[in-house]
């Protein structure tokens, strides 16, 4: 039936043996791209499923094949007359829409991208007119060119098209999109270029518009250069077009609606867009040259550093802008800044993210170069951080530092391949030319509203100071600073050209030029869409956050009766969820647990607490690898439905109008996704955002948003974050890594009261913690050393009693009946090798010896350990005990704190360590090892 169908098209289209291979190329060309042939030609190919058999039962392939196949056999036909006679013609026809497609493809590798005229590409063969056969005769020979949109018409002539080509994409815009796979969106970009072949006209107005934009991104770097002259600025020289470019995202998208833009940045061009974009005042930027400090904040940070925030007009209304603090790691404000953004739109319940935009802006030599660029477009389409599309640019200095554009700084053709990974567009555009800028910039924008995907814009530009101010950069580019010396600025440049065309005057040039200095001479905002009374509505309100001073005990009760409705809600299973066995008999334990015929365990008590703050009116959100069930298999706060593999969160169906409880397993990211989760609880305050990492010892590999934004960023910039990491810690003989969070370097960050360092033992403790951490108006950043044997550890458990009325201990004394006046050796410690030590006291019968927990090593609790030690009158030897190796754990950083407390209740006292050698290691792999190494510190704490 397929042949037969397929035979009777074949026999109506009246062709034969010699042009066979003609049909065969165009049915190739439109299996890639059915735009790409002749709408005749077109409609007879979508009817080719069309034949008696199922589509589903049919393959595209084992379509294609069967016709080739045909086309082949009746090539070897003999040729008929009338066939043969529009052969040649037809060949060539092909060979024009061959043409085509390649410039569609590769029309980029020829586009003069390079302001400096430096980077010169050969042009590939295939974009020309000689590679297809085809000759100067046939220059003026019309071509069927179907559904193409560039000339305006159906047929032209090779010139008209090969010009089109040229004009569209191998000018000043290089554009990449055929990598898409969806069909859609490629025929959407084909029309939007070709349709204006890659440079629309655009009005006196807008140019003018344009002009003055440029003329304030060159203001501000000259006025600057001038007035502070060898002082770092990182300024935007040479990158001028991205002010103007900028201004178009903003008024672009607020025209579509959006309300809110947060920014991320690094160093080059920040001092430029605060003022030039955000409308920081300049006379505030003139104080931090000036070396004026910032009240309140204890360290500060430089100026190209700093975060901003206002409000602008636009055609769609008032937007909100936020310019992230980003520290010198580059890349690693990406990820910060979709996580500000996610939180931004579940906040306006923006699913779809039409209200709130995210853009990014990278370095060239940083967005080829370092990893997290790539975690962060692989979260751009998961369930739990997409953001419907970030809008990247690429400031593209082509150079890095000091390092040469291709030959060293990367592998990949463009500094932007790494965003092809996810099939976003990227348009490269000559910065020296602001109306391609422009263009480019609406098909982002409009791409990105449209489709909700991430797409690239590379600004090729150059840097005019070098690396920075007082950088002296022909040391290592000799040619190209040549040539920069010599390089009319892109702002003379367009407005040269605007004179010429007469749409402004030498004079209005020069008025501009001198009006934006008279507005930075007075201290006067140059953003003329600023909104001097911004809509305050827009803004995430941390007022009641601010100036609490620091405390340890806070009232985390929940009435019983409260805890226990929640329970049972907890345990409501819908009718038809079949969970796997061994799940139901952890929720069959649950019921036992409330109802108080088994003790609580530590899931059972965690889940206790995420609902109580849901009821409290506190969003959760819970992200990490494996955090649903969790990695030891003891949370399931998600239900896998064993007949259809649905799944059921208790957490989100309390109430009907419980606030947002969001829970994913994260993809396997460390940086990105911590990262992520900072940027939302910055913006969150009221919920409480916890990031769980697989294994403690993998949050190593976010080591970088520890330092640069979580220890730190309320002493540099002022920023509250009261985000919570779960660490799971714990030496179980399993080998270096996966034993130790490395406690000691949290530890070492620790100062001024800036976080939160706690190893909870207990269910009721971590159920409090938790609490805590959100129930109190202080916003601190809590690292929690979680266990892993202890998750069902016979002597770790609590009452429902315990999680209604306790609180979080931030010391636990001696918890058996021993007389203090007995005790003689004091054992300190934290974590699980307390319930080694406990059983090995009780195994012994010593009953001189208590063992105290600390189980919030910072801030430290001085206090209640000397309530504590003030009971026992008549130590003689007092001990810190640890599993961890002695150079690494509590040990180096905690010691004089206790060492203080000690010396306080007894002069005498020496604290001695009971613990690990020091290793380079944080574990040992062999078991054996392990079990000599654990007897041996136990019994140390004995007797040392």
């Amino acid at each position: 039936m397929q042949e037969s169908v397929m035979q009777r098209m074949w026999n109506s289209a009246h062709l034969s043996g010699g042009n066979a291979a003609y049909v065969e190329e165009l049915y190739e060309l439109y299996l890639h791209d059915p735009n790409a042939v002749p709408e005749e030609w077109r409609n007879y190919f979508q009817k080719l499923p069309a034949s008696g058999v199922a589509a589903s039962d049919v393959s595209h392939a084992t379509i294609r094949d069967q016709f080739v196949l045909l086309a082949k056999n009746q090539r070897n036909a003999k040729p008929a007359a009338a066939g043969a006679t529009s052969s040649a013609h037809e060949k060539k026809q092909l060979e024009v829409l061959r043409m085509i497609q390649a410039f569609r493809m590769r029309g980029h590798q020829a586009a003069t991208l390079d302001p400096l005229g430096l980077w010169r590409r050969p042009i590939p063969d295939d974009l020309t007119v000689e590679h297809y056969g085809l000759t100067n005769a046939d220059l003026d020979t019309t071509f069927d060119i179907g559904g193409h949109a560039f000339v305006g018409q159906s047929v032209a002539t090779l010139r008209e098209i090969y010009s089109a080509l040229q004009n569209t994409y191998s000018r000043n815009i290089g554009a990449e999109f055929t990598h898409i796979v969806d069909t859609e969106q490629r025929k959407w970009f084909q029309q939007r270029l070709e349709s204006v072949q890659g440079r629309p006209l655009i009005s006196a107005e807008a140019k003018t518009h344009l002009l003055e934009r440029l003329t304030a991104a060159e203001g501000l770097e000259k006025y600057l250069g001038t007035k502070y002259p060898g002082t770092k600025r990182f300024g935007l020289e040479g990158g001028e077009s991205l002010i103007p470019l900028l201004d178009e995202i903003i008024q672009r998208t607020g025209s579509y609606g959006v309300k809110e833009i947060v920014i991320g940045m690094a160093h080059r061009g920040r001092l430029n867009v605060l003022v030039n974009t955000f409308g920081k005042n300049p006379r505030e930027l003139f104080d931090e040259f000036e070396g004026k400090k910032t009240e309140g904040l204890s360290s500060g940070d430089v100026k190209y550093h700093q975060g901003f925030s206002s409000n602008v007009m636009t055609s769609g209304g008032e937007v909100h802008l936020a310019l992230a603090f980003n520290p010198s790691h580059l890349e690693i404000v990406s990820p910060v800044v979709e996580g500000s953004v996610r939180a931004r739109q579940d906040r306006r319940k923006d699913a779809l993210g039409e209200k709130v935009l995210p853009i990014s802006l990278h370095g060239d030599a940083a967005f080829a170069g370092q990893g997290v660029v790539m975690e962060t477009f692989q979260m751009s389409q998961t369930r739990g951080y997409k953001t419907g599309g970030t809008i990247h640019i690429v400031i593209n200095n082509q150079v890095g530092f000091t390092t040469s554009r291709q030959e060293d700084a990367r592998s990949t053709e463009y500094c932007t391949d790494v965003a092809k990974m996810i099939q976003a567009p990227i348009f490269h555009v000559n910065g020296d030319d602001p109306e391609a800028v422009l263009f480019v910039t609406q098909l982002a924008v409009d791409y990105r509203m449209q489709f909700k995907r991430d797409v690239v814009i590379d600004l090729v530009c150059y840097r005019r100071r070098g690396h920075n101010e007082a950088d002296e950069p022909s040391g290592t580019q000799p040619l190209m600073y040549q040539q920069i010396a010599k390089q009319i600025s892109t702002r003379e440049l367009y407005a040269n050209a605007l004179v010429q065309d007469g749409v402004i005057t030498e004079e209005e040039v020069q008025n501009k030029i001198n009006d934006y200095r008279n507005d930075l001479d007075n201290g006067h905002h140059v953003v003329k869409s600023l909104v001097k009374e911004p809509n305050k509505e827009l803004f995430v309100d941390w007022r009641p956050y601010l100036g609490h001073v620091w405390t340890a005990h806070y009232d985390t009760r929940v009435d019983l009766k409260t805890l226990q409705r929640l329970a049972d809600k907890l345990l409501d299973i819908p009718d038809g969820l079949v969970v796997q066995r061994q799940v139901a008999k952890i929720l069959e334990d649950r019921q036992k647990m409330t109802a108080g015929a088994l003790p609580i365990n530590w899931g059972y008590a965690e889940n206790l607490a995420y609902a109580t703050l849901l009821n409290d009116g506190h969003p959760v959100r819970f992200t990490g690898q494996d955090v649903g069930r969790g990695t030891f298999s003891h949370r399931h706060a998600a239900l896998h439905n064993q007949k259809d593999a649905s799944v059921y969160l208790p957490l989100q169906h309390l109430s009907i109008d419980q606030p947002r409880m969001d829970l994913y397993d994260s993809y396997l990211s460390e940086e990105a996704v911590l990262a992520f989760e900072y940027g939302y609880s910055t913006t969150m305050p009221n919920a409480l955002v916890v990031w769980e990492a697989q294994f403690g010892d993998f949050a190593n590999g976010a080591q970088v948003v520890f330092d640069q934004f979580i220890s730190s960023g309320e002493t540099k910039w002022g920023r509250l974050c009261g985000l919570t990491m779960l660490l799971p810690h714990g030496y179980e003989g399993q080998g270096p890594e996966h034993s130790s969070a490395r406690l000691e370097r949290y530890l070492q960050l620790c100062a001024e009261h800036n976080m939160q360092v706690c190893v909870p033992t207990t269910p009721a403790q971590v159920y409090h913690m938790l609490r805590r951490q959100v129930v109190r108006p202080l916003r601190k950043p809590l690292v929690a050393l979680t266990p892993k044997s202890l998750l069902r550890h016979k002597l770790a458990t609590s009452t429902l009693e315990d999680l209604a009325e306790g609180t979080f201990q931030t010391v636990i004394n001696e918890i058996d009946p021993v007389d203090p006046k007995k005790i003689e050796r004091l054992i300190l410690c934290s974590g699980k090798v307390y319930y080694d030590l406990l059983e090995k006291r009780r195994a012994a019968e010593r009953m001189d010896i208590a063992i105290v927990r600390i189980e919030q090593l910072y801030p430290f609790p001085e206090n209640d350990l000397a309530e504590v030690l003030s009971g026992y009158k008549n130590i003689k030897h007092i001990v810190w005990c640890q599993e961890e190796p002695m150079n690494q754990g509590a040990w180096y950083c905690s010691q004089h704190h206790m060492r203080r407390v000690i010396a306080a209740h007894k002069k005498s006292l020496f604290l001695e360590y009971a613990g690990r050698d020091g290793s380079a290691a944080p574990a040992c792999g062999y078991a054996s090892m392990h079990a000599e190494q654990q007897a041996k510190l136990l019994e140390d704490a004995f007797t040392v």
